[in-house]
């Protein structure tokens, strides 16, 4: 987008330049120099779920977008990057993960800056964002075109049906031209659980969550889908068995910093995931008992961890 400080002197300006603001695709909020959020733009709304009513007179440290890393590393207390450009003028740019109203993480690319005011000398700081996601054009073009029978009803996401079809052309892939794939192997961690402390309704509402943080942590030619259950299946192109396991980690960590409010009661859960590489002559149906494997290998290992198969 253009300059941060046309857009704080826009803002700050009279209500036809704020509606300018206002109908802007890059989403904009403003803070005073205590980081008290003073403006929240449409874009912001949209992209966070978070009404500006909802969100103008709190504090970003308050955590409501909860900013993390791709390792899950909180930034919202400790590691800021618009107080850290509050405090030295300098402008900067981060990808980074932010909560959404609903639960899920959503990526974005992020640039701040602070604005000081030449006449009164007040400090305003200045963050843009966009999603920055890539990952649903696929299900969005099955969508279009009517392909039902590939989309789970309830995260979606790509189903069984097409996880598998999928895998048989990596495998081809793999055998013909050596192009090395990956999966991962996700299980929700107590699942049961929720369904009896919270009912079906709040079960289906953090698969979900589940099913959107996972796609907001994948690469953009990578497939992401439910394979039947509280389990889901992630399918790495060109890929090896390191690259498939830092994947893990990250949707490890963002589904563990993730959570949602279902009838005014905070629901958070964990995964546990196995992670494997194809190994030559391998059928996708092997890597896939291998990955399943190492999944259960986490669940004996308190959960909430990733577990690399061996070949």
């Amino acid at each position: 987008m253009g300059n941060e400080d046309d857009i704080s002197s826009a803002v700050l300006g009279d209500e036809g330049s704020r509606g300018i603001v206002d109908h802007l695709h890059e989403a904009v909020y403003l803070t005073d120099e205590d980081r008290r959020i003073i403006y929240w733009n449409r874009a912001a709304e949209e992209i966070t779920g978070y009404s500006a009513e909802e969100v103008v007179g709190s504090h970003c440290y308050d955590s409501i977008l909860n900013h993390v890393d791709a390792s899950g590393l909180e930034l919202c207390t400790g590691h800021c990057p618009l107080a850290a450009s509050l405090s030295d003028g300098e402008r900067r740019e981060a990808h980074l993960f932010l909560h959404h109203k609903s639960g899920h993480r959503v990526p974005v690319a992020v640039r701040v800056s602070r604005f000081v005011d030449p006449v009164t000398g007040e400090v305003t700081g200045i963050e843009t964002f966009v999603s920055d996601n890539e990952r649903n054009h696929l299900m969005q073009q099955l969508e279009e075109l009517g392909e039902i029978a590939y989309v789970d009803p309830l995260t979606r996401l790509p189903n069984r049906r097409l996880l598998e079809e999928t895998l048989e052309s990596r495998a081809q892939e793999f055998q013909r031209y050596g192009w090395r794939y990956g999966v991962a192997f996700v299980d929700i961690d107590h699942f049961k659980g929720v369904n009896d402390e919270f009912g079906h309704a709040a079960g289906d509402a953090v698969l979900g969550m589940v099913a959107r943080s996972l796609s907001s942590a994948s690469r953009g030619g990578d497939m992401v889908g439910r394979w039947g259950g509280e389990e889901f299946l992630v399918i790495l192109s060109h890929a090896q068995l390191e690259e498939v396991g830092r994947a893990a980690e990250r949707m490890r960590a963002l589904v563990e910093h993730s959570h949602m409010l279902f009838e005014g009661r905070r629901i958070s859960v964990t995964v546990s995931l196995g992670a494997a590489a194809a190994e030559p002559g391998e059928g996708y149906d092997q890597l896939i008992e291998r990955a399943d494997q190492a999944m259960y290998a986490s669940k004996r290992s308190d959960r909430n961890r990733c577990t690399l198969a061996s070949a």
